[in-house]
This record gives structure tokens, C-alpha cells and sequence, in this order.
């Protein structure tokens, strides 16, 4: 019965292979039948191999066609270079350097190039025909070869506008955090002013706080060009999440509020440092100096010296000069009662003088070591009615909320903006999960 089974498959196999379409359609399925009918082919030994090289004419007009091809070139101005270094970069040669720079009006408008700058460029022959770059104040600046010689020229350019969306968690410090996450230091230093008077960011962070933001991008040709506002804000530290919207009316300033309408913008700041560590708290101490224990009625930051020194809050300068162990110190004073100490100081900002009235983040004088001070920081009090209190624990006053006429505007331009941070937050929490 197996023998004539295989005879029948032989057959059709034969039969298949004076047919190839069919003898394809069959291979698989009696594979194993047929193996048996396999012969081995002898091995044909290795091919012999042979190069040619032929030289092939190239034809005058595809020569000429390739050497009139402009080239497109792009550079960044780094920090430390010159220009004559970027217009090498670029592919200018020094003849081109230096007639770029003698053409009139050029030399002022290439000095616009910080570190950072995209400068743009296209060479043909060699030799550089146009160069320009997107300055600061959002002008095209350009030059290019005109008859034989480079001609500058200057115009504004509308940027486009984009909201993005970032982010992040707290490893070390904000800043740390906001440069992992593709944030823009102008708006991490945002961040940080809008919840100053909630979080102090030199001794209130913790691993594990996060952040979630929405700010303007605005675009040149689909290339980034600077970071403006941040219009909505999320963070989270300790546990506690604070939020802030932006939100200007139609006939008035605009700041940032709590989701229920009231004003972030505290009458002081935390810290009248940016960016400083506490060397000594409020409270009793071992005093460096008169070694004994006694109160320490203010707050401590060590600096180097010459760091700004901000006042915390709007104020009138009461006093600016030499006091005792104080050093050179300024006072201010505010409304409600509320004074403000600033002592050990190198010097005086211009113009802080008594009497004169200075604004919340003046600058009024500068990190230094006069007076009682064993090294070089800022002496910092904080006084309520002539009473010294705790400006890490102070409760500070907040200033006015959202005035009731526009709280059905505030919501409706608040809303958009809250549903980005919520979506983009729990997103990200999902995927941690």
C-alpha cells in the first residue's frame, strides 16, 4: 500500500515538473517524499574574479551645473568665539571675512550675535553669499553678496506663538529638575518667583517634588527662538501642591492666582537671596563672636561676596548706612507695621538712600562682611510692629484677590489652562505606574 502510494506522488511529481508553475506549488507539500530523489551537484570550485577600472569622460555642462550649486551652512555662535571664527565655520574664506565686515552697517549688525545665536549661511564657488541670524529683538538680520560686494540689512519678523507643556521631578535642585525636563531657565526662574512666598527653594525641597507647567514658545520658521510667559503652573512640594494661573483683564495688570481666584503675589518674599544656603536660623544659637548663647532674632545666608541683595517686599528706605555690629545695613519699611533688616552688607545698590521708595525684587545692596560677621553673608530680620519674628515660618500676607466683577472671566480663561496641567499630570503619573 506505501509503495503505490509513492509511486502515484512520483508520478505527479514528474508530471509537475514538465509543468513549472505547478512543480512550485507542489515543492512543499511532498518535500519529504521526494528528498529521496535528490542528487548532490559536485562543487564547482571558486569564481574567478577580475577589476576594471575605466575612466568615464565628465561632461562639461554637468560639471559646471555641480559647481553653481549653492551650499546651505549653519553655525552656532558659541560663548568664547569670534566672528571671523563662524564665517570660517560657514565656509567663508578670510577675503570674505574681511569684506563681510567692511560692508557698511555689517559690523554693527554682526555684533548682535550672542552665544547661542543660529547663524545661517550659503557658499556657491567657494565664496559666501548670504549670511543671517534671528538678533534679540526679534529683527532678521541679514547679509548678502550683491554685485560683487555684501550689502546689510535689518527687518522684524513676527514669531509664532505655541503654549508647551513640560513635566518633572525634584532629584536635587529646581533648576536640575527644569534642565532634565527641557524647561527654559527663563521660565524655571518663573517658577520659582511665583511660589517664592509658598516654598522656599533653597531649604523646602524634597526628592520627589514635582512640577507641571504651561508657558509660551514662540517659533521663527519652525525654530525655536525664546521662551516668554508661563501661564500656568503646578507644584508639588512636600505633599502640598500649589497652583498658579495667569491671568490679565482687559483694562488692568495682569498676575498669577490660586484656582479659587485669590493672589499669589505675597507682600514679601521668602528669601531676599536668589540663590543662597541658611547658615544660621532663627532662635538661640552660640554666637561666633561673643561665644555664649543667645537669641538669634533673624536668619542667616551664606553667599559669596558681591551676590544681590533683593528687598522682600514694597517699601521706603528708612535707614541705609554703618550701625554698630550690624555692618553697613539697609532698612526698609512697609505698610501694615511690617520693617525689614538687610545687614553685613559690601555695599549699596545706586541711588538706595533714606526715603527713597523701592519695589518688591530691587535690588538694594550686595552680599559682604562688615560689621560682626565671620564671614561673608547676609543678615536678614523681619519685624512686625517693632517685634522680631520668623520670616521662614511667618504666615506672609498675601495681596488682593481677583476683584469680584471678574471671577466669571478669571474662570473662563483659567479653565483651558488647568485642564493641560491635569491631563499632563496624570499622564505622566500613569506611566510612572
Amino acid at each position: 500500500m506505501n509503495e503505490a502510494k509513492t509511486r502515484i506522488v512520483t508520478q505527479r511529481y514528474l508530471q509537475a515538473a514538465r509543468r513549472p508553475w505547478l512543480a512550485a506549488a507542489l515543492a512543499v507539500p511532498v518535500f519529504g517524499v521526494v528528498a529521496a530523489f535528490a542528487t548532490v551537484q559536485p562543487n564547482p570550485g571558486p569564481v574567478l574574479t577580475r577589476s576594471v577600472v575605466e575612466a568615464l569622460p565628465l561632461s562639461a555642462d554637468i560639471a559646471v551645473q555641480a559647481s553653481a550649486t549653492p551650499y546651505f551652512h549653519e553655525e552656532r555662535f558659541q560663548r568664547g568665539d569670534t566672528v571671523p571664527a563662524v564665517l570660517a565655520r560657514l565656509g567663508a574664506d578670510g577675503d570674505d571675512a574681511r569684506a563681510l565686515l567692511a560692508a557698511p552697517g555689517a559690523r554693527q549688525l554682526v555684533r548682535l550675535m550672542r552665544p547661542g545665536t543660529t547663524v545661517q549661511a550659503t557658499t556657491q564657488d567657494g565664496k559666501l553669499q548670504s549670511l543671517w541670524f534671528l538678533s534679540g529683538t526679534d529683527s532678521l538680520t541679514s547679509v548678502e553678496r550683491k554685485d560683487g560686494a555684501f550689502t546689510a540689512s535689518e527687518r522684524k519678523v513676527t514669531l509664532s506663538r505655541e503654549v508647551e507643556l513640560r513635566t518633572g521631578q525634584i532629584a536635587s535642585s529646581l533648576f536640575a529638575a527644569t534642565d532634565a525636563a527641557g524647561v527654559p531657565d527663563n521660565v524655571a526662574s518663573q517658577i520659582a518667583d511665583i511660589f517664592a512666598g509658598d516654598v522656599d527653594f533653597q531649604r523646602d525641597l524634597r526628592r520627589g517634588d514635582r512640577f507641571t507647567v504651561a508657558y509660551e514658545m514662540f517659533y521663527h520658521e519652525g525654530r525655536p527662538i525664546r521662551s516668554g510667559r508661563l501661564l500656568a503652573a503646578d507644584f508639588t512640594n512636600q505633599r502640598r501642591t500649589y497652583r498658579a494661573i495667569w491671568f490679565q483683564p482687559a483694562d488692568g495688570p495682569g498676575g498669577y492666582y490660586s484656582p479659587d481666584g485669590k493672589n499669589l503675589h505675597k507682600a514679601f518674599l521668602r528669601s531676599p537671596l536668589e540663590y543662597s544656603r541658611i547658615s544660621s536660623g532663627f532662635g538661640m544659637r552660640n554666637h561666633p563672636i561673643l561665644q555664649q548663647w543667645r537669641a538669634h532674632k533673624g536668619v542667616d545666608y551664606a553667599a559669596p561676596i558681591g551676590t544681590r541683595v533683593r528687598a522682600t517686599g514694597d517699601g521706603v528706605v528708612d535707614f541705609a548706612g554703618q550701625r554698630n555690629g550690624y555692618g553697613n545695613v539697609i532698612v526698609l519699611r512697609h505698610n501694615g507695621g511690617y520693617s525689614t533688616y538687610y545687614a553685613h552688607l559690601n555695599g549699596f545698590a545706586r541711588g538706595v538712600h533714606r526715603g527713597v521708595r523701592v519695589a518688591q525684587g530691587d535690588i538694594i545692596g550686595y552680599v559682604g562682611q562688615s560689621g560682626w560677621a565671620t564671614g561673608p553673608h547676609l543678615h536678614y530680620e523681619f519685624h512686625v510692629r517693632n517685634e522680631y519674628r520668623n520670616p521662614l515660618t511667618l504666615a506672609m500676607p498675601a495681596a488682593n484677590p481677583v476683584p469680584h466683577h471678574l471671577l466669571i472671566a478669571f474662570f473662563q480663561a483659567s479653565q483651558p489652562l488647568a485642564a493641560q496641567l491635569d491631563l499632563l499630570k496624570n499622564t505622566d503619573v500613569a506611566l510612572l505606574e
